[in-house]
């Protein structure tokens, strides 16, 4: 019974002996396979970081049909404060000598018109034709004089005549002399009046002609309508020859001066460089504001801009602040999750690259780091862009 007993004890330590082996057998084994995917845990944490410096200057491979067809346009990114820059609304106009207009030099009833709106003419170009009895004025009045220096002309020949034969003194020759002067004047004036009327060979009409190279504008002219003296009816314009008007401050006046530089913004978001040609004296006593003048630079940018068009004149103002960074307009600053990003140009499409804001002002933004002066950045529809930089962002997560 006693040895039996024993044996149960010996059978029991037996077990327990081998219940802690195994137990102590699971734990290493747990501890031992528990450290061996540790690294592999750790393993996606390069990967993360690849990721993040990805997502930090992913390249966004855009086809060059696709930013034609979005509009979306690429400016240098310039060395300048913009505390000194001042954002415009401003108008294109056109410039001195390059409008004009066609207006009806007597009363009449408009017969002919010849030219449409948005035809090219030539200077001296018939655009239509009145019909007036001012016209038939205008040349009997010519034949009138021209008779008259006729008869004068002979008169003096043959007062001439008989001066020389010693039968009528000096006096009756300067006479005569004197009526030929004044019947030459005469029908000078009267071939002017009709020259400038622009009377047609039929001598019952008036023609109306382009006094420039261009093209019509406007028009008012309709067959079979009265006319008046003075009445515009057509209006001719050179296309290209523009200039831009932008209202100032009291303050901003004195800051800017004749031949300075600056950048029109046209809807379609193309700049074009343009400079300033003339500042008003003062200010409106109605407005309150001056008014500055600018004039594009020689380049086909200039023949994008329309008269009558509105448009921003981003001027660099003369001020005592030294250029702090770069600076780029507003809308090329696109906030990705928090961050200040704008999209430098590359071959293939675009690049994010994170930027650092200081100021913003006049529709611009300093850049403090992140950016170069020379760089291409992305200004109009650069929503665009940020929204397939999350679109990248989302497919790496």
């Amino acid at each position: 019974m006693t040895s039996k007993f024993k044996l149960n004890q010996v059978l029991i330590a037996a077990c327990i002996a081998a219940g802690a082996g195994a137990l102590g057998y699971g734990i290493a084994s747990r501890s031992s396979s528990g450290a061996e995917p540790a690294p592999a845990a750790a393993a996606p944490k390069p990967a993360a970081t690849a990721n993040a410096a990805k997502k930090d200057a992913p390249e966004l491979k855009i086809p060059a049909d696709y930013i034609t067809a979005a509009n979306i346009t690429v400016e240098n990114a310039s060395g300048s404060d913009v505390r000194n820059e001042l954002l415009l609304p401003a108008v294109v106009t056109a410039a001195p000598g390059a409008e004009a207009a066609v207006v009806s030099r007597a009363n009449g009833t408009l017969v002919r018109v010849l030219r449409r709106l948005g035809d090219t003419v030539k200077a001296g170009e018939v655009l239509a034709s009145i019909e007036s009895l001012e016209a038939a004025t205008m040349v009997s009045d010519r034949r009138v004089a021209q008779a008259k220096v006729d008869l004068a002309r002979k008169t003096l020949a043959r007062e001439k005549s008989l001066f020389d034969q010693g039968v009528t003194p000096r006096q009756a020759l300067e006479a005569a002399q004197a009526d030929v002067d004044v019947a030459e004047a005469e029908a000078q004036r009267a071939a002017a009046v009709a020259g400038a009327a622009r009377v047609g060979s039929d001598g019952r009409s008036l023609n109306i002609v382009a006094p420039i190279a261009g093209r019509i504008s406007s028009i008012t002219a309709l067959a079979g309508a009265h006319v008046t003296p003075d009445l515009e009816l057509f209006r001719v314009g050179m296309p290209g020859a523009v200039q831009i008007e932008a209202p100032l401050t009291a303050d901003d006046l004195r800051r800017v001066a004749v031949g300075d530089s600056a950048t029109v913004l046209t809807r379609s978001g193309k700049p074009v460089p343009v400079t300033v040609r003339g500042l008003t004296p003062g200010v409106s006593a109605t407005t309150r504001a001056a008014t500055v003048v600018l004039i594009p630079t020689a380049g086909p940018d200039a023949q994008s801009l329309l008269a009558g068009e509105g448009v921003q004149v981003r001027l660099q103002t003369r001020g005592q602040s030294t250029p702090q960074g770069v600076a780029v307009p507003e809308e090329a600053v696109q906030n990705i999750d928090g961050t200040d990003v704008v999209f430098l140009r590359t071959p293939e499409g675009f690049r994010v690259q994170q930027v650092y804001v200081g100021l913003r002002s006049g529709g611009l933004a300093q850049i403090v780091t992140g950016l170069k002066s020379g760089q291409q950045v992305a200004v109009r529809n650069a929503f665009l862009l940020k929204a397939e930089a999350k679109k990248l962002a989302g497919d790496d997560e």
